[in-house]
């Protein structure tokens, strides 16, 4: 089986990690991937939101399945023209993943699933702003405004404080770009991340994990695409984890079967284990960056045959997945000035060690890596706990130089020191 993965990120590179040890995958190739990936797969260079270039090269290098890493050409229908050109593919058509692209139909699809999640309200018209702010936040009783952008933002879109000035800047920034805001009332209790293969209404989860969005230690300064993770979660109950599945992933995949947008790809559930129970944050529509990295370290399953079997429609077949013992770690290297717009072309040192997967990252004619984003590198360690796996990953990054660049030094801390409880 010859497979295609269509991304740039540490995320692709992970699954193109996981796919070369499937023993049915006999070949890969990546559109447009970065310097670690040529390791891996032939490079072949591609706009990936460009159906028409997607089908064409998928025709030319004979691919068998074509794996869509990133949410914008899912959002964009690419997958709808990988499909119709008579080819397998994993990722969900343009309707089913508007879960991601439009935080309202994700909220029509959770109410219709009587699945719990925030209360919420939709604001396209800056003079409802300041009353719509007055129904959320401190004087309503929340402890924060959650203020999110109605469409795609790369986990940048989002913003959580106590400071009604600053959720009111930044919702009236997005409405002045003519998109819609969504105010959300705020959900407290520890995050999870839990990936779900689906196939219509067949779903088979992955390893629960967490993320960390902000930039700063102890989860302070704003919102990034995510500077580390780690799995499994010791901290939430069998039984938890169970609802999760059969009381808000499969209800929504059946509830998308039920609305003609049937669901076939990479369904993650963002989560807030709530002290009523567990409450959804968010739906996005593909493999999260970079609890994939974490994730996918884990899995003894043939990865290719799995995302074969999901999007060739027999996901039913497929089987449980198998796992191996212990933890995963996942830290995020920036590039200085992240989130903001970064600083790149500086030289990496120690990128090609094992366990660091590129995300950012660009060949220079005279053969050094440089960095070409703001997420350079994602630093992965294993082990027989959290601890062990933790220690790895630090381990790794102490012989990585990159000049202005920042990780947290607290990812899987409070975790491994067993601070964390539902």
């Amino acid at each position: 089986m010859r497979v295609l993965v269509i991304g740039s990120g540490a995320r692709e590179h992970a699954l193109l990690l996981a796919l070369s040890k499937d023993p049915q995958v006999t070949g890969l190739v990546i559109a447009p991937g970065n310097a670690g990936t040529a390791r891996l797969a032939e490079q072949r260079n591609v706009d990936i939101t460009n159906a028409d270039e997607v089908v064409a090269l998928a025709r030319d290098v004979s691919a068998d399945l074509v794996v869509i890493g990133p949410e914008v050409p899912l959002v964009l229908g690419v997958a709808d023209a990988v499909r119709a050109a008579g080819l397998v593919c994993f990722g969900p058509s343009k309707a089913a993943a508007r879960i991601e692209g439009s935080k309202a139909f994700a909220k029509e699809i959770m109410a219709a699933a009587g699945v719990r999640t925030a209360r919420s309200e939709i604001v396209d018209n800056p003079a409802r702003l300041d009353e719509a702010l007055d129904r959320f936040g401190p004087p309503a009783g929340d402890p924060a405004w959650v203020v999110k952008d109605d469409h795609l933002a790369a986990g940048k879109g989002v913003v959580v404080t106590p400071d009604r000035e600053a959720a009111r800047s930044h919702a009236a920034g997005l409405l002045d770009t003519g998109h819609p805001v969504l105010l959300e009332s705020f959900l407290d209790g520890p995050e999870v991340s839990l990936f779900c293969v689906v196939d219509g209404e067949t779903v088979v989860p992955l390893l629960p994990a967490q993320d960390f969005k902000r930039v700063g230690e102890g989860d302070t300064g704003p919102n990034t695409g995510g500077m580390g993770a780690y799995a499994p979660l010791p901290w939430l109950p069998d039984d938890v984890y169970r609802e999760v599945v059969s009381q808000i992933v499969e209800p929504v995949a059946a509830e998308m079967v039920r609305q003609s947008s049937p669901f076939s790809g990479l369904l993650y559930v963002g989560l807030a284990i709530t002290a009523k129970g567990p409450a959804v944050v968010e739906f996005n529509c593909r493999f999260g960056d970079p609890e994939t990295q974490a994730v996918l370290a884990l899995l003894e399953s043939p990865l290719g045959q799995l995302l074969y079997a999901a999007g060739a429609g027999k996901l039913a077949e497929f089987g449980e997945l198998r796992w191996r013992d212990g933890a995963a770690v996942t830290v995020v290297v920036a590039a200085e000035n992240y989130p903001g717009r970064p600083r790149v072309g500086d030289t990496v040192i120690g990128s090609e060690a094992s366990g660091v997967l590129h995300a950012g990252t660009a060949r220079r004619d005279d053969g050094a890596i440089v960095s070409s984003g703001g997420r350079v590198l994602s630093v992965v360690g294993t082990g027989a706990d959290l601890v062990e796996a933790r220690a790895q990953a630090y381990d790794i990054l102490r012989s990585i130089k990159l000049a202005g660049s920042h990780f947290r030094t607290d990812i899987a801390q409070r975790a491994a020191e067993g601070k964390i409880s539902v």
